[in-house]
């Protein structure tokens, strides 16, 4: 299958592309059929020379089948050379299974942290209920244990 693809060059730091039209099987930088155009993303977006496309050999490839990647459909449907429409993958935002199990776990350690001091707070209320409904007694010291002090302590005089 014919792809007609981004091919990567450039020095490190510094990416320069091709557009090129390449065997789907082929390295990204490797082996390819024809250069149809540059892209140069170092460029301010105005810039005419960040993007530079050969439209006939574009679309003589597209009638011969080569299907164009991703980036390189919304390249050409800025030219109006073809058309390209935002993928849908409703999946590609949702936690996989490891993370899915964590989040329940948290919620599961949360629910039993409720419980514990809903718990907590029924039995505290239910302490305050009885310690008011009893009656209160103080207690006076008594007297014998006054009396046991005075006794142990030694005189002096």
């Amino acid at each position: 299958m014919l792809k007609i693809r981004l091919a990567r060059g450039g020095a490190k730091k510094r990416p320069y592309y091709s557009i090129v039209v390449a065997d789907s099987h082929s390295p990204r930088d490797g082996r390819f059929i024809e250069k149809v155009g540059a892209y140069n993303p170092l460029l301010k977006k105005d810039d005419a020379q960040r993007l530079v496309l050969k439209g006939e050999r574009i679309t003589e490839w597209l009638s011969k089948g080569a299907q164009p990647t991703d980036r390189v459909a919304r390249f050409l449907a800025l030219q109006g050379l073809g058309t390209w429409t935002h993928g849908q993958n409703p999946k590609k935002g949702e936690p996989h299974a490891k993370a899915k199990e964590r989040v329940k776990e948290r919620e599961d350690r949360a629910t039993a942290v409720a419980a514990a001091e809903a718990a907590a707070a029924a039995e505290a209320a239910e302490a305050a209920a009885l310690a008011a409904a009893a009656p209160v007694v103080e207690e006076e010291p008594a007297v014998e244990a006054v009396a046991e002090e005075a006794v142990e302590a030694p005189v002096e005089g």
